[in-house]
């Protein structure tokens, strides 16, 4: 596999994440989610450690940020790999007025590159006029 394939590969994974969170559609971020993927908060006085079923509980709760037309920014600042099952991604993403910084680290078995574990923090947005 060359190395523009894995990067594409993961490129798919993170655009399948950012849409997914941005619609608040669970279905579609089992597709890039592994079944035993944690997700920590790291906010100061809100730490969270749920599974994934937990997560997606959260997630279905919410109020989708598209169908409000809410702004969207995403990032991909960097992929490292470590070996050919194991990579890091620090990416950011800016909606429901915050700005997310996610490191996130994907495994890769015979279901293809998923999300393993979501680290996370935010800061609120300054509200524009």
């Amino acid at each position: 596999m060359s190395d523009s394939q894995t990067f594409g590969e993961i490129q798919k994974v993170m655009k399948g994440y950012f849409d997914g969170l941005y619609h608040a559609d669970t279905k579609a971020l089992t597709k890039v989610f592994h079944p035993d993927a944690r997700y920590v908060n790291m906010i100061e006085g809100d730490y969270m450690n749920k599974s994934l079923s937990a997560y997606f509980e959260m997630v279905d709760r919410r109020v989708p940020p598209a169908s409000k037309g809410e702004p969207r920014n995403d990032c991909i600042h960097f992929i490292e790999f470590g070996g050919t099952q194991m990579a890091f991604v620090k990416a950011s993403m800016t909606m429901m007025k915050r700005e997310y910084l996610d490191f996130l680290t994907l495994t890769k078995d015979q279901h293809g590159w998923r999300i393993m574990t979501k680290i996370f923090t935010y800061i609120a947005t300054p509200e524009t006029s």
